[in-house]
């Protein structure tokens, strides 16, 4: 019987980057992924530890899928390629984790529960929206009325507790604080940004978007003339999920020539409904007002 083929030399270049990642983790880590892989494709522990090992030693799924049968207990090649594809995305949310975790210990904004939810934290989507209301921020509405000493009102609104706002005693016009109004304006862009940025709040409206996103098609009027050949999309608008492939691809073309603009947007009714039962509380003034900034988060 013939030998098994060697690793060929055209295979270094994966031989070295697997050899790269491999030295960012530890051996208790791979297990780890090993453990969540083999779970989540329903195959053995070994099979996924046979696998990263030929990975490593520079093996290409071809090869693994064609020479290695034994080794990795006759995985094919789509077997093989997922389990290849789930460790670089272990790997790389494990960087970013870690990334994340020491910025914010740099901050000293590291808390024990934020630091349990980032560890615990399953995807990327995820760890990024743990880390959004940390990350540096350009200057923001929100900062700016921060800034200006209004953070107290936005924190009075956000309770609802039936409690006098008295939006009076943040007038200050030295710091551009005018009328009352000028004052509630200011906590509600406070009060927007704390909503934007709640985890679970953009779970599920992402969640809406998925299921119910609407792709908008638009067409820039300058350019209108010259793009006649997107003219069957210059004002259109369909469910996301059931747009074929053809009119997409139309669509991203006439956006690619600066014809059209595209947005998916969810049902705005429901997002507002998911927003507004999920932070206005009662009928009072602050509920009224907490009710404004759900419609400007």
């Amino acid at each position: 019987m013939a030998p098994l083929p060697k690793i060929k030399p055209m295979q270094q270049k994966a031989k070295n980057n697997w050899r790269c990642r491999a030295n960012m983790n530890t051996k208790a880590t791979m297990n780890q992924y090993q453990e969540i892989i083999a779970q989540e494709l329903k195959i053995k522990t070994g099979q996924v530890a046979a696998v990263a090992t030929l990975l490593a030693d520079g093996g290409t799924v071809p090869f693994i899928a064609r020479y290695r049968k034994e080794a990795t207990g006759l995985l094919d090649e789509i077997q093989i390629a997922a389990v290849r594809d789930r460790l670089l995305q272990l790997a790389e949310l494990d960087k970013r984790r870690q990334a994340i975790i020491g910025s914010l210990s740099e901050r000293e904004l590291l808390e024990p529960k934020l630091h349990q939810a980032l560890l615990a934290a399953a995807n990327l989507t995820i760890l990024e929206d743990l880390y959004l209301p940390h990350r540096p921020k350009r200057r923001t509405r929100s900062i700016i009325a921060m800034e200006k000493g209004l953070e107290p009102l936005a924190r009075a609104i956000f309770r609802q507790d039936q409690s006098p706002l008295n939006p009076a005693r943040f007038i200050d016009p030295a710091k551009g604080v005018a009328t009352e109004d000028e004052a509630l304006a200011g906590a509600r862009d406070i009060i927007a940004e704390w909503i934007n940025e709640d985890p679970a709040a953009r779970s599920g409206l992402r969640y809406l978007f998925t299921g119910k996103g609407v792709i908008v098609s638009r067409v820039v009027k300058k350019n209108q003339e010259a793009g006649g050949k997107f003219r069957d999309y210059f004002d259109w608008q369909e469910p996301a999920a059931k747009v074929a492939g053809h009119r997409l691809l139309a669509m991203l073309r006439g956006e690619n020539e600066k014809v059209l603009t595209l947005a998916v947007r969810p049902p705005e009714e429901e997002a507002f409904a998911l927003l507004r039962k999920r932070y206005v509380k009662g009928g009072g003034a602050a509920a009224e007002q907490v009710n404004l900034a759900v419609q400007d988060s």
